[in-house]
This record gives structure tokens, C-alpha cells and sequence, in this order.
């Protein structure tokens, strides 16, 4: 998908695709940083547009890890479903609302990580409470690990009541450039 199309999306659901152009190959790595691959199993996808982290995921992660993958976007989620073909990767069309849900419907107790682009900052503070309790509800209790970048620092303490331990890098290699929050559990 060219920056133009993107950006129509943005203009079109501005309510869910939070910037006006894809992340960069460096927002994907700052993301990734602080993941150890080695000890994932298990990865959800939030929101991930046009593919950009999903690919990098698919790069790092082990033969034998999972990729639950889900999009809300009718247009992102067949760009998706015609760019990866993985056999350890499942798209799906969902809200991420829906997290528990699908995991239930897959035999899924708990995932490793948790990826997310949802753009928080547009979502009504009860949408984001929901989405993040279902997401740490999700997590391994042991070592799991949500991933969210955000343009800004609004959601640091939002982040910082739903999970005990979140550290904040920053990378301006990015339109705009984005904080990334990394949570663990524990």
C-alpha cells in the first residue's frame, strides 16, 4: 500500500487507523528491541495495518511460534491476508476488543507477547481499560510482555496502573516519532 492510499484511510477511519502514514522499519525494531525471541511461544498482533511490525515478527520468532494476528480494517486486513503467507501465522478480522474470545476459540490459555498499534489515544477511556485488562488477562503470568507505541506520553500512566513494570524508549526515526512502551507482568 503507497503513503497516498494510507493516508485515505487515515482521512476515512480516523477512529482506527491512528497515523497518516505506515510505521518505519525503525519504529518496528525499537518495538522488538526488548523482546527475547528465544523464550516466545506465543505472539498477538493488535492493529497491525499494512504489516510493517508483522513482517519483522515473522523475521525474529522461532519456527515453532505462533502468530495471532487481528485487524478491525476491512482494507488493511485483506492487504494482510494477500502479503503474508506463513504457516504459523492466522489472520483474523476482529476488534481487539475480541482478544479473549479468540483465544478461547483456539485452546489458548495465555499468550508471550502481546504487539499492539492500536492508537489509544483515540479510544474512550473505558475502550482502553477494556482493551488493556483483557490484554495483561491474556499474558503469560510469568514473563509476559505487552508492546504498544504511542506519538505521545498520555498513555504512560495508564500503562503503568494496568501493568507493574513499563519502560519507555523513544525513536525519532519515525512520521511522527513514537514512544514505544514496553510492560511486563512482573
Amino acid at each position: 500500500m503507497n503513503k497516498r492510499k494510507f493516508l485515505q484511510r487515515f482521512l476515512k477511519q480516523r477512529k482506527t487507523v491512528g497515523a497518516m502514514a505506515p510505521s518505519s522499519i525503525f519504529l518496528a525494531k525499537k518495538m522488538l528491541s526488548r523482546v527475547d525471541f528465544n523464550k516466545v511461544r506465543l505472539i498477538v498482533e493488535l492493529g497491525p495495518g499494512t504489516g510493517v511490525f508483522t513482517e519483522k515478527i515473522i523475521a525474529e520468532m522461532n519456527e515453532e511460534t505462533r502468530l495471532l494476528v487481528i485487524e478491525l480494517d476491512d482494507v488493511f486486513y485483506e492487504l494482510l491476508r494477500e502479503k503474508i503467507q506463513h504457516p504459523n501465522v492466522e489472520i483474523v478480522k476482529a476488534s481487539a476488543t475480541d482478544l479473549l474470545n479468540l483465544l478461547t476459540e483456539r485452546n489458548i490459555e495465555s499468550v508471550d507477547l502481546i504487539i499492539s498499534s492500536l492508537p489509544l489515544a483515540n479510544f474512550s477511556s473505558a475502550l482502553k481499560s477494556t482493551i488493556l485488562a483483557s490484554c495483561k488477562q491474556s499474558l503469560t503470568k510469568n514473563n509476559g510482555q505487552f508492546v504498544q507505541f504511542q506519538y505521545t506520553l498520555r498513555s504512560h500512566r495508564l500503562l503503568k496502573r494496568v501493568f507493574p513494570n513499563v519502560v519507555v524508549d523513544f525513536t525519532v526515526l519515525n512520521l511522527p516519532p513514537a514512544f514505544v512502551y514496553s510492560c511486563k507482568v512482573n
